[in-house]
């Protein structure tokens, strides 16, 4: 499966939240790529992470009991909401 996000992809956060894709972005000075998103809940706030701890797995030793694989994963416009 490829587990690469796109803009526009909707994700679910593995602690439950909701969030949207905004942009693949690129720091400035280490060239490393992050992903910039808002959240879908609240005031809808928008954050930025590296790209590769965005679609990094679970940490199954700090919490062993999560549904998810990946630390967020895309979902469906039906299972949004």
């Amino acid at each position: 499966m490829n587990h690469r996000m796109i803009p526009g992809d909707i994700v679910r956060h593995f602690k439950g939240n909701e969030y949207e894709i905004l942009y693949i972005a690129r720091d400035s000075e280490t060239q490393q790529e992050v992903i910039v998103y808002r959240a879908l809940y609240g005031e809808g706030g928008v954050w930025v992470r590296p790209r590769d701890m965005f679609e990094s797995k679970v940490d199954r030793d700090k919490y062993p009991d999560v549904k998810q694989e990946y630390r967020f994963e895309k979902i469906t416009e039906e299972s949004h909401g």
